[in-house]
């Protein structure tokens, strides 16, 4: 229930902010002034000075309705907090009722007037069954769902039109409900969406998901549920301060409170009100038992020297000084006896009071003035009379202000997100000069494998569900599954593989990729720039962590070379100073990931390996050196550990 009307941009359900003072107004809505501000004039309340003491405040307001249930409360202080949902006010107003009709009503019976909680984003309480156990202790949670309605759309393309929302999720939730949505469709969880927009504006939410031909709609619904805040729990603790001392209450006693309250502003209101009429009934018994006399009063008036006087014989029948025409004015003049301030209304009374028409108003007057004395006095002493007053006022609200509940009340069973298995294909990945990395299908390769061999560096044929092995030259191993590379064209650019991985190419550069099924079967080479080298078997490398040591290093190394052992391969060796070394890759021992490795090949100091070559059975292989073409594979095949030959 608003309590504020404002006027200008106030911000937005969104968690927008909201404009500047200047652009802004605010006041009160009408049921704020009748239910929560009236009466402060009739003594309801006790004012205590406010934090200067320059003014007084109301202690508490005279609110006529049970706020702390119609608007619900969240707070947090030192050692507690409270969490109580918002109702339906139609609902609550019969609740408060139905107590003072029943003051033993129990939780259940409370119940079938106040069902829940009713949000004012709409959405639908999940678990109904729960909420006579949260309203009878206050503590508990409380299970909602936003409102998914199916839109047909073209060409036989269904939407998904979220049109309410968990209260849980106003403000910067939406926007995180929106990234959770983009963040389902990039890590494949699902396949169906499109497209996502927020179409959402100050007549109500509305996000749209375009869904593909034939996607599975209740499926796609139970992982929004699932997955996002479109599913939320809205945790219950009705903590109130009850007579000055912080206490859980449930629904039951919080309605108990306030209409012992109501009761107590009541009885203050209608005491000062019968007060009131009192008065007035003593001025107007004056005013009457004056017209009937009225001459005696003029012929007072005439012969008193000043008010005073006038008013002493008004009052007590004191006749010296007051010159009277007759002994007998003067005789009645002294049985006088009005009350101080029926003397003082007289006095002031003015002569049009004297027409007859007028007389006979005040004598109505007066009849209405005793009947509101004693309908009040009635009220005062009879709680059944009271209750009745407090009662019709709210059946007043109730027929202004009430409004159809928003929120459904339901058991719902909870979402459950079957995980398809994803059927197995072959894929190629594509990896060009600059580290953009993309996967298309083996058909699109095979129509365009002359230009995709030209534009890229790397090329591999891959299984859609594995991971790829990126081993760089710090000794680190990068892992990345292949469904989060980008699938799509071959004329799409991709995305670079720093984007999808841990691997930073700033800070390290790539020394071999391998499909991680491909390098669980193998045993791994393993060669630095120092000629450390060794052999890994390829099971070390099945890790769950997206970045491990691959290799130890000594300081100032560097990972040069990897690769899978081929049978009966041979490695060359060749050094910054165009040393070679061939030597068999069967002398080469296997150790663990985390070792060294053994010297490959003894080098002068200040040299390095530049190149290591992996050479298979009938490989012939040639490289440039000063100009001249050595064929690697006729080079004799010399002992691991020696210096190599000089070319």
């Amino acid at each position: 229930m608003p309590l504020i009307d404002g006027h200008g941009n106030f911000g937005s359900i969104e968690g927008d902010g909201a404009a500047a003072m200047r652009y802004t107004e605010a006041r009160l809505q009408k049921i704020t002034q009748e239910a929560y501000l009236a009466d402060l004039d009739k003594n309801v309340v006790d004012f205590i000075p406010n934090y200067d003491e320059t003014e007084k405040e109301p202690e508490v307001l005279p609110v006529k309705v049970p706020n702390l249930l119609i608007n619900g409360a969240e707070g947090i202080a030192v050692g507690m907090a409270t969490s109580i949902p918002p109702h339906n006010f139609g609902e609550v107003v019969d609740g408060v009722i139905a107590y003072m009709k029943n003051p033993d009503i129990t939780t259940a019976e409370m119940m079938q007037y106040i069902k829940g909680p009713d949000f004012p984003t709409g959405g639908i309480v999940a678990n109904q069954d729960d909420l006579a156990a949260i309203y009878e202790t206050g503590q508990g949670k409380i299970k909602i769902r936003g409102r998914i309605e199916i839109e047909k759309g073209k060409a036989g393309k269904d939407k998904l039109v979220i049109t309410e929302i968990p209260y849980t999720m106003i403000g910067a939730n939406i926007g995180k409900f929106l990234n959770d949505v983009y963040s389902l469709v990039e890590s494949k969880a699902t396949t169906d969406i499109v497209d996502i927009t927020n179409q959402s504006s100050k007549e109500g939410i509305r996000i749209v998901l375009e869904l593909k031909k034939g996607a599975d709609v209740e499926a796609l619904k139970n992982l929004l549920y699932k997955k996002t805040k479109l599913e939320d729990t809205f945790g219950v603790n009705m903590l109130a301060v009850a007579n000055g001392r912080p206490e859980t209450l449930g629904l039951v006693p919080i309605i108990r409170h306030h209409v012992n309250f109501q009761y107590e502003i009541a009885k203050r209101k209608y005491e000062t009100l019968l007060a009131k009429e009192q008065e007035k009934e003593e001025i107007q018994q004056g005013l009457i038992k004056a017209c009937n006399v009225i001459d005696l009063i003029i012929e007072i008036l005439r012969g008193s020297r000043d008010q005073k006087m006038a008013k002493a014989c008004l009052i007590n029948g004191e006749t010296e000084g007051i010159k009277f025409k007759s002994k007998a004015s003067e005789a009645m003049a002294a049985q006088l006896c009005f009350t101080e301030r029926q003397a003082a209304a007289i006095l002031e009374m003015r002569l049009y009071k004297l027409i007859g028409l007028e007389i006979e108003a005040l004598i109505k007057e007066h009849e209405e003035t005793r009947a509101k004395i004693a309908e009040y006095s009635d009220i005062l002493e009879h709680r059944s009379s009271m209750a009745k007053v407090i009662m019709k006022e709210l059946k007043a609200f109730r027929k202004e202000y009430a409004r159809d509940r928003r929120t459904e009340l339901d058991n719902l069973e909870e979402a459950v997100v079957v995980k398809k298995e994803l059927e197995v294909s072959d894929v190629v990945l594509l990896m060009d000069r600059f580290g953009y990395v993309k996967t298309v299908d083996t058909s699109t390769y095979d129509r365009n494998k002359d230009t995709a061999d030209a534009e890229n560096k790397l090329i591999l044929k891959v299984k859609n569900i594995d991971k790829l092995c990126i081993f760089t030259n710090n000794g680190n191993m990068h892992l990345v599954k292949v469904l989060d590379l980008p699938y799509g064209k071959f004329r799409d650019k991709g995305t670079p593989i720093d984007n999808v991985s841990n691997y930073d190419s700033s800070k390290e550069d790539i020394v071999f990729i391998a499909p991680l099924m491909d390098v669980e079967k193998h045993k791994l080479i393993f060669g630095t720039k120092s000629a450390m080298i060794k052999l890994v078997d390829g099971a070390e490398f099945v890790v769950t962590r997206k970045t491990s040591q691959a290799t130890k290093l000594m300081d100032d190394d560097e990972l040069l070379f990897v690769d899978m052992l081929s049978e009966n391969a041979t490695m060359v060796m060749r050094s910054k100073k165009e040393m070679f070394l061939r030597i068999d890759c069967g002398t080469i021992p296997e150790k663990k990931k985390a070792a060294v490795g053994v010297r490959g090949m003894r080098l002068d100091r200040e040299d390095e390996l530049t190149d290591i070559y992996l050479l298979n059975d009938q490989d012939e292989k040639e490289v440039e050196v000063k100009g001249k073409q050595v064929a690697l594979h006729r080079l004799h095949i010399a002992n691991r550990d020696t210096k190599g030959v000089k070319k």
